[in-house]
């Protein structure tokens, strides 16, 4: 197999005849993301909103920081999960090391950031447009952020998508922590490092065209949503205002 043309017609083959290998692999990296982004979210969320709305001394330091994670290489992040749940670090009696488990704390840790830094940048445009309104009907910090999020619950969907798109295009981590064990901790990254190091074009193709048809629906999904927000958000007000 050594024509590219050869291994894309293979490659092409093995996702119409939806290989079990495959599936198994995307379904794998898929469930793994969605997973970690649902735990990122859970906190990143309210964390995001709440840094949005509130002003307090050493804000900028925090933000500071916030953005020095976004660039956090995902290679350092295995590093400290890796140490942390090793046999001899003081996670290591959960026995998460080389597991799936592992490989979704590593991905929430990376996407937690992201989830929080997109959230607080959102809320906070909002804030601006709509904060002095808001304080001068006597809403709290907390209530402000409760209100802002509900109204821009639409965008946040863009960020979460977003952030989807950071876990599961993510290879350094997963492949520290989860060692790429054939049938149970191999992803789509992961699964394309070592089958093109192999040799194996086919299958790393294969991969790699639905890893970027998944970049490509997580991208077109994230386009249409700013573009309904913009028409819904010209032809309506604030869903707080009566």
């Amino acid at each position: 197999m050594n024509s590219l043309t050869d291994s894309a017609t293979t490659a092409l083959n093995l996702i119409v005849a939806f290989d079990g290998q495959l599936l198994a692999i995307v379904g794998r990296s898929l469930t793994v993301s969605a997973l970690a982004l649902l735990f990122a979210s859970a906190g990143g969320v309210a964390v995001g909103a709440w840094l949005g709305v509130a002003r307090f001394r050493g804000r900028d330091a925090v933000l500071s920081v916030l953005n020095t994670l976004l660039a956090l290489p995902s290679v350092v992040v295995g590093l400290v999960i890796y140490l942390l749940l090793s046999r001899s670090g003081p996670l290591g009696f959960l026995g998460w090391l080389f597991s799936l488990k592992a490989m979704v704390l590593a991905q929430t840790v990376l996407v937690l950031p992201v989830v929080i830094a997109l959230t607080r940048q959102l809320i906070d445009d909002a804030e601006r447009a709509h904060g002095e309104q808001l304080r001068s009907l006597g809403a709290s910090t907390r209530v402000r952020s409760l209100l802002l999020v509900w109204d821009e619950r639409f965008a946040l969907l863009t960020v979460l998508i977003a952030a989807f798109g950071r876990a599961v295009s993510e290879v350094g981590a997963v492949m520290v922590v989860g060692g790429n064990i054939d049938g149970f901790t191999r992803v789509m990254t992961t699964a394309i490092a070592l089958e093109t190091s192999k040799g194996d074009l086919p299958l790393a193709l294969a991969l790699g065209l639905v890893l970027l048809a998944v970049v490509l629906v997580l991208n077109a999904s994230v386009t249409l949503l700013q573009r309904w927000r913009r028409v819904r958000g010209e032809a309506r007000g604030p869903s707080w205002v009566p």
